[in-house]
């Protein structure tokens, strides 16, 4: 089969592109401005790709073309299509049937922490011998790519999936994981997000509630009890045991950020206590999450527990890009400011006294409408000094910012920003850089920059 995808270099439908490549079709691929890192994945894949979304494309002739959820009406190759009766498909739809279909799919959804506790999942099952596949929003150190596909469903029939509550496509506005018909699944937690698309919180958890009702009663959810939206979720109707934990009585986790402790116990029984890499609260509740979803597939606790000791991360969670002049460089992608507070505190407990110059880039669909805008600045507040990049947003960052007074600085002229930052860091300081896109580049820009000062 040739498949064409429109809006290829998105992680999902470059990931996409990579199994359909694994499993043997033909894959081709366009979007605006092929770009990297995805386009060096794709292209080492032996994937062919266009720029742009000129209808000469037909001349292709694929069998199907797949259409990723950012092409919208009016996108002059969609229009071509449609024209001419050609067909058609969604990203999630065309992988649930040829691909997920007969595995065994662990699903991990949730408003925050999906990259990272698929990654801890699969992983997990890879120390354990069961070499899952999978489908990553992001690139787990331990493989080093975002998907994988393992092709004899008799020796490997897991594959894990970061389940998003985004909609399908043009034609298909139900969350992507309704398509995926998990066997296993992960809700880690549930906020309001996605303002361009959800009205509200209600409207969000109707979408969970759609995943919950394709699960089968052989399956299992593990759920985060310590969350009320994802027990009124369940409330709604359940067919499938429910596993809890983040609540007192049943599975726990807590650890010491300054060792690197990990302790999992189940009420007042330990499971087991490791040393690992990742910080904060949040790491612990996705660790404690994947190692449920892990047993449910057949990996005792305390073997799960003992593989996340050797858990490499995600690339773009707290990375460090660099040090130069003493000034640290990290790449984190929070963009909602609940992930946001949560990077900053790891940050803080991580360095203590030292000075934090937060770099944010709202660019998300959410943030860009400006609805959240408001819960900026309690995000923000254990920071020592912020700078926000505030071209193209439809508000006014320092009108929402101001209660920061001087520790905040909006600036439309990326050159400019960047010049301010390297003129206030100083040696000890930590850059923490905060956006779900490529911000132009400025991690390395900043330390060349640094360099040269």
């Amino acid at each position: 089969m040739h498949l064409h995808i429109l809006g290829v270099c998105g992680t999902f439908m470059g990931g996409l592109a990579q199994l359909a490549r694994a499993a043997g079709h033909q894959v081709t691929g366009c979007d605006a401005g092929v770009y990297p890192p995805m386009s060096d994945q794709l292209r080492g894949a032996g994937i062919e790709l266009i720029e742009g979304y000129d209808p000469s494309q037909l001349s292709q002739q694929a069998d199907v073309y797949v259409i990723g959820n950012a092409i919208s009406r009016g996108n002059p190759l969609l229009e071509a299509i449609l024209d001419a009766g050609l067909p058609y498909v969604s990203g999630p739809q065309w992988l649930a049937e040829h691909i997920l279909q007969g595995r065994w799919v662990l699903g991990v959804a949730g408003t925050h922490g999906k990259t990272t506790t698929a990654s801890l999942l699969a992983w997990i099952l890879e120390d354990a011998g069961l070499a899952p596949g999978f489908l990553i929003g992001g690139v787990p150190r331990n493989f080093g790519v975002s998907a994988r596909l393992h092709g004899d469903l008799k020796d490997s029939p897991f594959f894990v999936i970061e389940a998003d509550e985004y909609d399908t496509a043009f034609c298909d506005k139900r969350s992507k994981f309704v398509h995926y018909r998990p066997r296993t699944v992960i809700l880690n937690n549930l906020e309001f997000d996605h303002a361009d698309i959800f009205n509200d919180l209600a409207a969000i958890e109707t979408q969970f509630h759609h995943l919950v009702r394709t699960m089968p009663a052989n399956g299992l959810i593990v759920s985060n009890a310590a969350e009320s939206a994802l027990n009124r979720v369940l409330e709604r109707g359940c067919w499938t045991p429910v596993v809890g934990f983040g609540a007192t009585g049943g599975f726990t986790v807590d650890g010491d950020d300054a060792t690197g402790r990990l302790s999992v116990r189940e009420g007042d029984t330990v499971i087991g206590d490791i040393t690992w890499a990742l910080t904060g609260d949040h790491n612990r509740m996705n660790a404690l999450a994947a190692m449920l979803a892990a047993r449910h597939a057949g990996v005792p606790l305390d073997k799960g527990l003992d593989a996340l000791s050797r858990f490499e991360n995600v690339k773009r969670r707290m990375e460090v890009r660099g040090v130069e002049r003493g000034v640290t460089v990290y790449d984190d992608f929070a963009h909602h400011p609940t992930a946001i507070a949560t990077t900053v505190a790891g940050l803080r407990r991580k360095v203590g006294n030292a000075r934090i110059l937060a770099v944010i880039e709202p660019r998300s669909n959410t943030m860009k409408l400006g609805v959240m805008k408001d819960l900026l600045p309690g995000s923000l507040a254990d920071c020592d000094q912020v700078y926000c990049y505030g071209a193209n947003l439809g508000w006014d960052a320092a009108q929402a910012l101001r209660p920061m007074g001087r520790r905040a600085e909006v600036h439309e002229d990326f050159n400019a920003m960047l010049q301010a930052i390297v003129g206030n860091a100083q040696a000890g300081d930590h850059i923490l850089v905060m956006s779900n896109g490529g911000f132009q580049g400025i991690h390395s820009k900043l330390l060349e920059a640094l360099l040269s000062s």
